[in-house]
């Protein structure tokens, strides 16, 4: 199963995906103003050009695990993707994503390794159970 991650934030919205077989993350490139007209189509593109069967959003819980600002902004987001696609959109939480790209970067810009991180660890979740 083929699973588009992303890493939503306002400006920039980092974007991964999976292998076919849902076991290895990669990052894509990252998406800007996500949340507008264009910034949705241009996901909507990307949803089809992977042919992603499930589309995982990053929830930027507290610390604590509590939904902040943040949080609402992004559940908000959230609901804009299910309306426009066709495929189901999940959350996972996000915490220390970006913290881990910041450390274990690479090429890619920051947002996009942080939805690949996202990513991978939500598929080795599912991988356990």
């Amino acid at each position: 199963m083929r699973v588009l991650a992303l890493d939503y934030g306002a400006a920039r919205t980092g974007v991964a995906v999976s292998d076919a077989s849902g076991t290895l993350a990669r990052p894509v490139g990252v998406v800007r103003k996500a949340a507008t007209e264009a910034g949705l189509g241009e996901l909507a593109r990307l949803v089809a050009e992977h042919e992603a069967e499930v589309v995982l959003v990053g929830l930027p819980l507290t610390l604590r695990g509590e939904h902040g600002k943040q949080a609402a902004e992004t559940e908000a987001f959230v609901e804009e993707l299910r309306a426009l696609l066709s495929v189901p959109v999940e959350t996972a939480d996000e915490r220390f994503t970006t913290a881990l790209a910041q450390r274990f970067g690479g090429n890619a810009p920051e947002d996009a390794v942080a939805a690949a991180h996202l990513l991978q660890g939500w598929l080795d979740r599912k991988a356990r159970t």
